[in-house]
């Protein structure tokens, strides 16, 4: 797109609102899709709850291979020399041949279990160099060599670890449903640092669900106790946090321009903050929760939320610029809300019966996904078990 593409568009979406997508193909599993789809080449790859692993041609859509785990594969994949690694609900850490989508290994953990109806994820590996890094339901983070499986080294956290690693310098940094984040040696596995978070009322452990994103020497990460952190990552003091009263920060900020942006859990907003000072830059209302991380590109912040929506807005003032909408939340929308957006008047989200709300909300297409952008496309996964791709304007 040149400058004067760009111009006309904008000037569109300024005078009609939001420019509406339609889909360019979408690969239906038997199984909701949460994990962040893996773009090597032409191939896209993604797990499914359907217990398997995909590779997907990524411009047709047509299926190459897929793997059946013994489990749920709600863990994003990584990928070093034509080894793919993603953890499954079976407990199990796999390296799968690239080409062929053959077992070369996996590891056992302990065993993997589940903190609630709304820990949706599996850790999603991280690799460097000959070594893959994983945090289980078992409460440790392990070290393995990427080649073969052998275990480094394992750190006990004493809790679940949902949570994917990030590798920075010479850390691993990872949170945990403790309430820790922990700052190890790559090496050894040896506690460098751990902070802990606040806590809440009802939520006095502060878990940490998702990753961190660590950027220039600062950690910045969410948690269950409704606040956003950001630490110093070579010492883990405090630099500056804030508390959205109204429920969890789950989703990994992403950084733009010295900015960084996140959706947040019930409060159902998205923001835009300062990522020096932690001042808010703009807040943008939505119909509900945002676990998954953003993507920018060319100025356009773009994330799911649970209704079935994946919005794009202007990163400097979070104008809306684009959306898309499953058909399952075209189809269904009207189940959980009214003609005003707003939660119908019989719609309970939490009340006695929560699982039937929940229900609900997962029968719009809910987007849990991190949306990935490439050559103008945007593809995420959705509840609907469908693998979306969807052209960019």
């Amino acid at each position: 797109m040149n400058r004067f593409t760009t111009m006309i568009f904008l000037l569109v979406a300024a005078v009609s609102g939001p420019v509406e997508a339609d889909t360019r193909w979408q690969y239906k599993t038997g199984g909701r899709v949460y994990s962040t789809p893996l773009i090597v080449e032409d191939t896209i790859f993604f797990g499914s709850g359907d217990h398997r692993f995909y590779a997907v041609n990524k411009d047709t859509g047509e299926n190459e291979w897929s793997f059946e785990t013994g489990g749920a594969v709600h863990s994003s994949a990584a990928i070093k020399d034509n080894l793919l690694f993603f953890g499954s609900a079976d407990g199990h850490l796999y390296a799968v041949d690239q080409e062929s989508g053959e077992m070369v290994w996996k590891f056992a953990s302990a065993g993997e279990k589940a903190n609630g109806l709304w820990d949706y994820y599996l850790s999603s590996p991280a690799v460097d160099d000959n070594r893959v890094f994983w945090g289980s339901g078992d409460g440790h983070v392990y070290a393995l060599d990427a080649a073969t499986g052998k275990l480094h080294w394992k750190f006990n956290t004493g809790d679940i670890v949902h949570a994917s690693p990030v590798l920075y310098k010479d850390k691993v940094y990872i949170g945990g449903f403790d309430g820790h984040l922990y700052a190890l040696g790559k090496d050894d596995g040896t506690l460098a640092w751990k902070f802990k978070t606040v806590g809440a009322t009802y939520f006095p452990k502060g878990e940490i669900q998702k990753a961190a994103l660590v950027e220039d020497d600062v950690v910045y990460f969410g948690s269950r106790d409704y606040n956003i952190y950001a630490l110093d990552a070579n010492t883990g003091r405090g630099k500056w946090n804030l508390k959205q009263p109204q429920g969890w920060i789950i989703a990994t900020p992403v950084e733009h321009e010295g900015s960084i942006y996140f959706g947040t859990s019930d409060a159902h907003i998205f923001y835009s903050m300062s990522k020096e000072t932690g001042t808010v830059n703009w807040t943008v209302p939505v119909n509900m929760r945002v676990y998954g991380t953003a993507t920018v590109d060319r100025g356009t912040v773009y994330f799911g939320t649970f209704d079935g929506k994946v919005m794009g807005v202007d990163h400097a003032s979070g104008e809306t610029r684009w959306e898309f909408q499953t058909e399952s939340s075209k189809r269904n929308y009207n189940t959980v809300y009214d003609d005003d957006g707003k939660f119908r008047e019989d719609f309970k989200l939490y009340g006695a019966d929560y699982l039937t709300p929940e229900k609900m909300i997962h029968a719009l297409g809910s987007i849990l996904s991190s949306p990935v952008i490439d050559d103008g496309v945007i593809y995420f996964g959705s509840s609907d078990g469908h693998l979306y791709s969807v052209e960019l304007p």
